[in-house]
């Protein structure tokens, strides 16, 4: 079996690889072409804690993978990682095991590569301002995935502690990223301001107002992932013209944010407009407007954690990265 860590991983595979890579596996996934159970998700409650188990198979590609990723917000403070991820990829032919790779940078990259798609279908081609709230690990990648699809001249960055909002600022410009960030601690001002919204916070309450956000803004939400999380508030669900989803059962069951919005009468879940695979495979419109907001909600599902891992091993085999061994 092969191991990868996630230094080898980072020097092999990059945003632009994983966006290519899920748009295919959001095809197939349309096609019917994917088993995708749901994920089982342990709270540790002592510690505001989860632990994520998350299997998957492409049948066309005859492989599998399991997924665990624990999240552990108090870690910082004892300098470990929040989020800490482990896959293992499986050929379903014969049932080899064939890589057991680190799975937190996949993470951090599958879900921006997410957004990257979302944006790209339903962001304003003008887009310039990208307002980020929440600047922990996560963020990076919605950033560069962002990035990668419009041409941003000004990022905006909204956090809790205003340091490590700029630490973050100061790691995107020695990433390469050489466009001009401020911190800024009106959070009503950063998003008045802004075309694009990157939301990847842990809260349990709505992160800004809906009524600041300006007509033909596009939202990325992809930090709340349990039924007591909100990012977004009643008003911006009730306000967006186009409503867009990674996965529509894993969203009933864990965006709390819209699940709150349809447990008050307000809104309910037939009026999402698309799931993602279905703006890829031109099934369903994206924006036709620029006066449409629109708010994609991802709360991840195992098949893009599969889609990157046989992306990462076609590329570690080819360039004979990873370590080798016998279990």
């Amino acid at each position: 079996m092969l191991v990868i860590n996630e230094v080898q991983i980072q020097q092999l595979y990059k945003m632009n690889d994983a966006i290519k890579d899920i748009t295919g596996m959001l095809e197939a996934k349309e096609a019917g072409k994917v088993n995708n159970p749901h994920r089982t998700v342990l709270d540790f409650p002592k510690y505001e804690a989860s632990a994520l188990y998350m299997p998957s198979a492409d049948l066309s590609s005859e492989v599998s993978s399991v997924k665990v990723v624990t999240i552990f917000p108090g870690n910082p403070a004892q300098g470990k990682p929040t989020t800490q991820g482990l896959l293992l990829l499986t050929d379903t032919t014969n049932g080899e095991h064939l890589a057991m790779m680190n799975a937190s940078y996949l993470t951090r990259l599958r879900t921006g590569a997410l957004s990257a798609i979302a944006t790209d279908l339903l962001a304003m081609k003008n887009s310039r301002v990208l307002t980020v709230i929440g600047t922990g690990a996560m963020a990076f990648e919605q950033v560069l995935g962002v990035l990668a699809v419009r041409d941003i001249e000004k990022i905006i960055l909204v956090n809790r502690t205003s340091e490590k909002a700029e630490v973050f600022g100061t790691k995107l410009n020695d990433f390469g990223v050489n466009i001009a960030f401020e911190v800024e601690k009106d959070v009503s001002k950063a998003i008045k301001q802004a075309h694009i919204i990157c939301c990847s916070t842990r809260s349990d309450k709505p992160v800004f107002n809906g009524n600041d956000v300006q007509l033909g803004t596009h939202i990325n939400g992809v930090g709340s992932y349990l039924p007591h999380m909100q990012e977004v508030d009643e008003i911006t669900i009730l306000n967006a013209d186009k409503i867009v989803v990674d996965d529509l059962a894993g969203v009933k069951n864990e965006a709390g944010e819209l699940m709150h919005a349809a447990d008050s009468g307000k809104w309910s879940f037939d009026l999402v407009h698309a799931q993602l695979g279905e703006l890829v495979g031109s099934m369903k419109e994206g924006r036709q407007s620029p006066q449409e907001i629109t708010f994609f909600k991802s709360v991840g599902a195992a098949y893009f954690d599969l889609a990157v891992a046989k992306g990462v091993y076609a590329k570690a085999i080819k360039a004979s990265v990873g370590i080798q061994v016998e279990i």
